[in-house]
């Protein structure tokens, strides 16, 4: 295990007191047992052959069902504030469910740190669905109850992961559960995953929430030349996958354009969305890197895994120069500043404090130099962006352990802790000491 040698030889800027630490997990990702929960569009998606590179499923991924304890003391030693996870709506859904996340909750407790539940990580129940409005009533109805059994121990919650990812990969590209090709006849699933923040929103603050965010993906969006249509493609790009997704949380409205398409009449998605924007305490950002869009170029395009139809009226295209991760993405810290300070510039005084709730990358090994220097690079931003005026009050890594990686199986590492998918060991990497030296040091 790494100690103080692991430090960047730099020094590492120091943040705020109070500035939270944190590691981040998903259920379906790590948990297992699948057969103390109710399935999820997660098994019916891996149970089809092919959409998973490996064939792999998550039915026993890292144990952490019945590993919880262990994972925990990994948390302890590693030294955070807080521990960013997620429930499973399928598993509460099953009789004991509940008693799983209690059992967790009071372990992170009992070992110094936060728990950070997120409500919704994409493990929609099975039987459920996205493009129906009543899904929305459900996940309310969802949170309450675990509100009700866990809110006197959890302050800090997460209503939704990624709606954006989960509409595009799920429900426009088909290749995410559950599995669907809609393109834009996919904005439904955008939509009532909006409300249904809005809802949680509500049904937490009625428990008596008072630390309450989303986890929303974004990025700059860069054009891939100064040509107009180039730089008019962007502008569509970062509507699709910014700005609809930030608009109505932060401002209560959608873009110019986008609210027409969504379901329900003018006067139903105006009320749907005073829902949507209820007050946030703050907002979460997951930052992995920036997008090169260009004009669309009439031909499917393979980018990062996925292969973008050629119909879209757009084409991603590669951001070259730059060092890239296992999964292909580029390395680029500097996005990172460039985002937190344009969502100052852009929402103003409707932008709540920022806590960067994914921040990570995708290396082989346990000596994990490359994702040393991906963090040190990233959490440099970041301070850049505080110092430039944006409030922002926590960072949590994604992920702490090496997990089941949706579409792409076992075959990519995220975590700082390296787990044996046959054994089952856990084995701390270079980089869990790094990060475990930097919140000694940063604090």
């Amino acid at each position: 295990m790494a100690t103080d040698d692991a430090m960047p030889a730099r020094p590492m800027p120091r943040f705020p007191d109070g500035f939270l630490w944190g590691v981040s997990t998903s259920a379906h990702q790590i948990e297992g047992a699948a057969g103390l929960r109710g399935p999820s569009v997660w098994d019916a998606f891996t149970a089809e052959p092919g959409r998973v590179k490996d064939g792999s499923t998550a039915d026993v991924a890292c144990d952490h069902y019945h590993r919880y304890r262990e994972d925990v003391a990994l948390l302890a030693d590693l030294g955070v504030d807080a521990y960013r996870f997620s429930v499973s709506w399928p598993r509460v859904d099953s009789p004991g469910g509940l008693d799983f996340y209690d059992r967790l909750v009071d372990e992170v407790c009992a070992a110094g740190v936060r728990p950070v539940p997120t409500l919704f990580h994409w493990d929609l129940p099975a039987g459920l669905d996205w493009l129906e409005r009543d899904t929305a009533a459900r996940f309310a109805e969802y949170v309450s109850v675990v509100a009700g059994r866990l809110g006197d121990r959890v302050g800090k919650w997460i209503t939704l992961n990624e709606p954006a990812e989960h509409t595009l990969l799920g429900h426009a590209l088909g290749v995410h559960a559950p599995g669907r090709k809609l393109l834009f006849d996919a904005l439904p699933a955008a939509h009532h995953q909006l409300l249904a923040h809005g809802l949680a929103v509500r049904a937490l603050r009625a428990a008596g929430a008072t630390d309450v965010g989303i986890a929303n993906s974004h990025g700059p969006t860069w054009p891939a030349s100064g040509d107009p249509a180039d730089r008019e493609a962007a502008e569509f790009y970062d509507l699709l996958l910014n700005r609809m997704f930030a608009d109505p949380v932060l401002t209560g409205r959608y873009p110019e354009g986008v609210g027409e398409l969504m379901p329900g009449s003018p006067g139903e998605v105006a009320a749907d969305l005073e829902i949507i924007g209820e007050p946030l305490d703050w907002y979460g950002v997951n930052y992995y890197a920036p997008t090169r869009v260009g004009a669309p170029q009439g031909a499917e395009i393979e980018f990062g895994g996925v292969t973008l139809p050629a119909e879209l009226p757009f084409s991603v295209r590669e951001i070259e120069g730059r060092p890239l991760t296992d999964f292909g993405w580029p390395v680029v810290p500097e996005g990172l500043t460039e985002l937190l300070t344009g969502f100052r510039d852009r929402y103003g005084d409707r932008l709540p404090p920022v806590v960067i709730t994914e921040n990570g990358c995708s290396y082989e090994g346990l000596d994990d130099r490359d994702r040393i220097a991906y963090l040190d690079g990233h959490v440099r931003a970041l301070h850049r962006a505080m110092e430039a005026g944006v409030d922002v009050r926590g960072y949590f890594v994604w992920s702490l352990l090496d997990n089941f990686e949706w579409a792409e199986g076992y075959a990519r590492r995220f975590g700082l802790v390296h787990v044996d998918f046959t054994t089952l060991e856990r084995t701390p990497k270079a980089s869990y000491g790094w990060f475990r030296d930097l919140v000694r040091h940063g604090r």
